[in-house]
């Protein structure tokens, strides 16, 4: 009877456990989201100060996603990745995660900031139905006092960067590919 009560009690928490944990896994996803949407808020109010004429697009574009906070690294291969928030209409509706695999010449890290304005629904349609992809003959745009002034749309959208820190020397060709999620 007494080892019938250890075993109940032992199925009883691993079943508790069981129900916890995935709890506790949601709970640290919320988190990582807050943190993130937080995040891209500050990196626009930085987009916005180091060129003011950037508030227009964030005005007046049809959607936009910020990612805060890309990590690059490479060593002959390179790669780099980041989280965002994304944005319809100046109100956030999803999350959105970045990877970027380079070849060629390279070394070093840096961190960067990225801002990818969509011009149409369309655009944020490609983008939300995970069909955006940029290749090497994509233009990112240094953010710097007056860059956002004359910055056109190609095919949708215009992309901006800001870097935060690190040396990274690169001559190389790569491709970022994008994932969605609506909150």
């Amino acid at each position: 009877m007494k080892k019938l009560s250890i075993a109940a009690m032992a199925f009883v928490l691993m079943l508790m456990s069981g129900l916890l944990i995935p709890r506790a896994v949601k709970a640290q996803d919320e988190e990582k989201k807050e943190k993130i949407m937080d995040e891209s808020e500050d990196a626009k109010e930085d987009f916005i100060k180091k060129d003011p004429s950037m508030a227009n697009l964030f005005k007046n574009s049809y959607a936009y996603v910020i990612f805060p906070n890309v990590g690059k690294g490479a060593a002959g291969v390179g790669g780099a990745a980041g989280y965002g928030t994304v944005y319809e209409k100046g109100k956030a509706i999803g999350t959105a995660h970045m990877t970027q695999v380079t070849v060629g010449p390279q070394a070093g890290a840096a961190a960067y900031r990225e801002v990818i304005f969509f011009e149409s629904k369309e655009a944020l349609d490609r983008f939300t139905q995970n069909k955006l992809e940029f290749t090497a003959e994509t233009q990112a745009i240094a953010v710097k006092s007056g860059a956002s002034a004359n910055a056109n749309y190609r095919h949708g959208v215009v992309v901006f960067t800001a870097e935060k820190g690190g040396l990274l020397l690169d001559a190389s060709l790569g491709g970022q590919k994008f994932s969605y999620k609506a909150i």
